[in-house]
């Protein structure tokens, strides 16, 4: 009889204690808890891991190799589970050829929909720059040798059968029917090659070729027997090539070649030909579709003036131009003679700031001189970005090349204008309102793609052929804006999603595939989610186990977990004070524990108090981001009050992360720091001269190696190996601070090299880590392990929680300063030793944050954090809060992006951006405090905002 449940006995994973679970199938599970108390370890480590496991193993040994190998998690016994998938909280892929259509296979039925339904136009521009756009229709056999007898007399040409176009291998088969067939010569990759000559052809089986059989040279007469010949050779090539046929016509010494087709041509512009319109024709990732120039990337390098110029103020004496400035001595004594003569020869003050030479001026320094006006000054100058795009492309270095990239910036392909692919691609259209192609369907909204297939205009028989794949692309696009996504464009590459967002687009993508019997185990979804939208996400989850899927979540949210069938609250504390089932059940039942901390936050027993009296801002020298216009953004002039927390809000996909990250965040570091990374569009940003340090504080690791902790990370660690130095036994042997590191030789034990784990490679089976038999897994050589402070080596001092450091080294400032702060953001339980990858995003952001806050203040620091609530339980968030409000009070501003109710109604200032996400948001909603903006109607962040503030009035 089969299992009503996932059994789960004995789970010892981390920090969980032997707890045994019990988890319903197809039902909504939350695992919730506070961080650090085991959910993860529970979901992820145990439940997932055991599930990948068991699905691996029952693969053949030679798959195996070729599948990353879990571990067999720590745990007695697991009974009644599904195959498992997991939907993790992590980011998307950073290849820039993947965009939300082809991640969730939409691309691949637009390509489908548009090879099969679509209507190719004539691409052809005349002179003027004036496009044909006749519909193009297919070429018979007369129309293919009208065009040909066209070419005038004596025009020597030869009639070409393209057999093989564009592909690997050693085709000797086609060599051989060729021969069998009659004919002498074949062109092979642009060379014609005699074919009686055995062994002459011989092709590299890993590249790829084009292969085209010789039907007939001809010089073309005004001659009915000429015109009957060419005809039959145009007859045996379109049956030969299945209905193509080139004509290369000889040009003075230049072959040219026009392709013509039985199925698509211009009747005006017979270059202006397709083959059969074919799914690969619309691919950006193939060479029959990319764009020649960007090959199908949409964007090319080019040196960018605001980077070359980075400081407009100075004159071309002091060295306005970058690359020139920094380019070493040398260089420099010969651009400023270069400089003396531009200004010279062109009547240019050199003492005059950049920004105020005339636009002539600086078009000729930055771009060089043109005809007109060499004529006028009877001089040439090459310019700066010539000379810099010369050098880039002559250099053998890659120093210089490395050097030179920093000047440079992506700007949209000219060829393709950033549509990625072919002029023939792009002008075969499919009727709407008006004709789309496949580039500007792509460049709609997920909820202007569903109104669009819905008002798609086709004749019965493109109505018959596209119903299916419509069926399919809308089923996707459905599910996406079920989550949540319906203002994200198809066109939008992945490595921009946010970590939540990339997070709902697989959930989407799985919701799509129809899969039944499996538990699905996702990590927070609700990240980066309006509160308004979050119903949405959770019904899509509900229909994953209505048609027959366990959804194992773990989740903060308030409304998820009250959603949930099952709930199964860990705790009762993070670290090695959690790992223990506190309560599980029902919503009522859990709420009914008096053991839970999370069921006193649902019941509203314990709470996160609004503070009493907001802080005075200061609105008059508050940072002012003028026409604010990148993206979304509708060109709005927003303000940062300074000293006290800001909090940006609004629906998903509204702008906030524009306006805060790619446009505040990066003209601050500029003005300060000189940072190349170019702001998003606007035109200023004022009152800068009011912030001397910006901190930004994200979710990124603090350390991509087993070697990067958090006690490495913060600084505390130099501070301990210092005082190590300072004991008895230390001085007597003349040890230094780096003799207490596990990263260089010396002190580190060198048979595992300081890792305190060996990786015993098992090829068909996972890896396994085995304690250093040298070291025992304490990292350190014996003689290092020899020096002790209060009983303790360096080695047990790693092996500390912070909490546990804290009491420990409680007479040492320093220490206890660093320590203290770590403590305060809630990760007193993380060991000092405890590996950087190892840590949540949210584990890594606080580590950011207690490293700053362990640093003495100036005051006039502004930090921003985007969405510090990831991951937090509601007992943490009251921690952060606490400790935002510190760094406020000491007169710094802290931004913060936030849908985190909590966090929204402690702010001193609320600028909400929207209304909707897309293009209908990008505008300033409301701004003011947590009172002003509930009172906004208008305002999605402030109607819940009512409520929540009405709920803590009462309590």
């Amino acid at each position: 009889m089969a299992l009503k449940s996932i059994a789960i006995r004995g789970a010892r994973e981390h920090n969980l204690r032997g707890i045994d679970v019990d988890i319903p199938h197809d039902q909504l599970v939350v695992i919730t808890g506070l961080s650090g108390s085991g959910k993860s370890s529970l979901a992820f480590d145990t439940i997932y891991a055991e599930g990948q496991r068991k699905y691996v193993e029952s693969l053949s040994a030679y798959a195996r190799q070729f599948l990353e190998q879990l571990q067999k998690p720590d745990v007695e016994a697991i009974e009644g589970l599904p195959p498992t998938i997991a939907i993790e909280q992590r980011s998307a892929s950073h290849n820039p050829r993947s965009t939300v259509a082809t991640t969730t296979e939409i691309y691949d039925y637009l390509r489908l929909l548009f090879a099969r339904a679509g209507s190719p136009r004539c691409w052809h521009t005349d002179d003027k720059g004036h496009l044909c756009g006749r519909p193009i229709e297919s070429q018979s056999a007369t129309m293919i040798v009208d065009s040909v007898m066209a070419m005038g007399e004596g025009a020597r040409l030869m009639v070409l059968a393209p057999l093989i176009r564009g592909k690997k291998g050693l085709h000797t088969e086609v060599f051989d029917a060729m021969i069998r067939q009659g004919f002498v010569r074949a062109r092979v990759n642009g060379e014609v090659v005699d074919l009686r000559q055995a062994g002459q052809v011989k092709l590299d089986r890993y590249k790829t070729h084009t292969i085209e059989a010789v039907v007939d040279r001809i010089v073309v007469k005004d001659d009915g027997d000429v015109r009957s010949r060419v005809a039959d050779s145009v007859e045996l090539s379109l049956k030969l090539a299945e209905g193509l046929v080139v004509i290369s016509v000889d040009r003075d010494g230049d072959w040219q070649d026009t392709l013509f087709s039985e199925n698509y041509a211009c009747p005006l512009h017979p270059d202006c030909s397709l083959e059969n319109l074919e799914p690969r024709l619309f691919s950006f990732n193939s060479p029959y579709g990319a764009c020649p120039e960007c090959s199908g990337l949409g964007t090319v390098f080019e040196f960018d003036p605001d980077l070359i110029v980075a400081n407009p103020q100075l004159s071309l004496k002091d060295g306005v131009i970058e690359p020139w400035r920094s380019g070493g001595k040398r260089m420099n004594v010969f651009y400023n003679r270069l400089m003396r003569r531009f200004c010279r020869y062109f009547e240019v003050d050199g003492d005059m700031p950049f920004k105020k030479l005339s636009k002539k001026a600086r078009r000729m320094l930055l771009f060089g001189t043109n005809a007109r006006d060499e004529s006028t000054y009877g001089r040439h100058f090459e310019g700066v970005v010539p000379n810099l795009q010369r050098r880039i492309e002559n250099t053998d270095s890659d120093y210089v090349r490395h050097w030179l990239a920093n000047y440079l910036s992506e700007s949209p392909c000219e060829t393709c204008h950033g549509a990625r692919l072919r002029p023939a691609s792009l002008n075969v259209f499919i009727e709407a309102d008006k004709p789309l192609n496949i580039a500007q369907v792509t460049a709609l909204t997920i909820s202007q793609a569903l109104l669009m297939c819905d008002g798609l205009t086709l004749s019965d028989e493109q109505q018959r052929i596209a119903e299916p794949i419509l069926k399919e692309i809308k089923a996707r696009l459905g599910f996406m804006y079920d989550v949540g996504l319906g203002y994200i464009n198809l066109n939008r590459t992945t490595g921009s999603l946010s970590g939540g967002e990339a997070q709902r687009i697989r959930l989407a993508t799985q919701v799509g595939s129809g899969l039944v019997g499996c538990c699905y185990v996702l990590d927070e979804p609700t990240i980066g989610l309006h509160q308004r939208d979050n119903q949405r996400l959770i019904n899509t989850l509900r229909h994953l186990t209505d048609i027959g899927n366990t959804v194992v979540v773990v989740e903060h949210d308030e409304g998820t977990i009250r959603s949930a069938d099952h709930i199964i609250d860990i705790g009762p504390g993070p670290g090695r004070h959690g790992g223990l089932v506190v309560a599980q059940g029902t919503y009522a039942k859990v709420c009914a524990s008096k053991k839970s901390i999370t069921a006193k936050y649902l019941t509203g027993e314990r709470q996160i108090a609004s503070p009493r009296h907001r802080r005075d801002l200061d609105h008059r020298h508050a940072i002012t981001v003028k026409a604010a216009r990148q993206n979304n953004l509708k060109a709005i002039d927003v303000a940062f009050p300074l000293g006290g927390i800001v909090s940006v809000t609004g629906v998903s996909g509204s702008g906030k992360s524009t306006l805060v990250n790619q446009i505040l965040l990066r003209a601050v570091r500029r003005h300060l720091h000189g940072s190349r990374a170019k702001p998003g569009a606007h035109d200023k940003v004022t009152n800068l001269k009011h912030v001397d340090r910006i901190i930004e504080v994200d979710q990124s690791p603090i350390g991509r190696t087993p070697r990067s902790n958090s006690a490495t990370y913060t600084g505390v660690f130099d501070a301990i190996r210092s005082l190590f130095t300072q004991t008895k036994e230390a001085k007597i042997r003349g040890y230094k601070p780096g003799r207490f590191s596990f990263n260089v030789k010396g002190g580190r034990c060198e048979a595992c090299q300081g890792q305190g784990t060996k990786k015993i490679e098992m090829h068909f089976l996972p890896d396994v880590y085995v304690t250093c038999d040298e070291c025992k897994g304490k990292r350190y050589n014996r003689e290092t392990l020899e020096v002790h402070y209060r009983g303790k080596s360096i080695s047990d001092v790693l092996a500390m929680t912070v909490e546990d450091a804290l009491a420990f080294f409680d007479n040492f400032p320093d220490i206890k300063r660093l320590l203290g702060a770590l403590s305060d953001v809630g990760l007193g339980y993380v060991q000092l030793g405890q590996s950087s990858t190892t840590l949540s995003g949210g584990e890594a952001q606080r580590v950011k944050l207690a490293t700053e806050l362990g640093k003495r203040s100036t005051g006039h620091t502004m930090y921003i954090l985007d969405e510090p609530t990831t991951g937090l339980h509601f007992a943490d968030i009251e921690k952060l809060l606490a400790v935002l409000a510190r760094l406020a009070d000491g007169g710094n501003t802290v931004i913060v992006i936030e849908h985190n109710l909590d966090v929204i109604k402690c702010a001193d200032w609320i600028i909400d951006l929207g209304p909707e996400g897309g293009d209908r948001g990008g505008d300033i909603v409301a701004e003011g405090t947590p009172e002003q903006l509930a009172a906004v109607k208008q305002s999605y962040t402030g109607q819940f905002l009512t409520e929540t503030l009405a709920a803590a009035a009462v309590a």
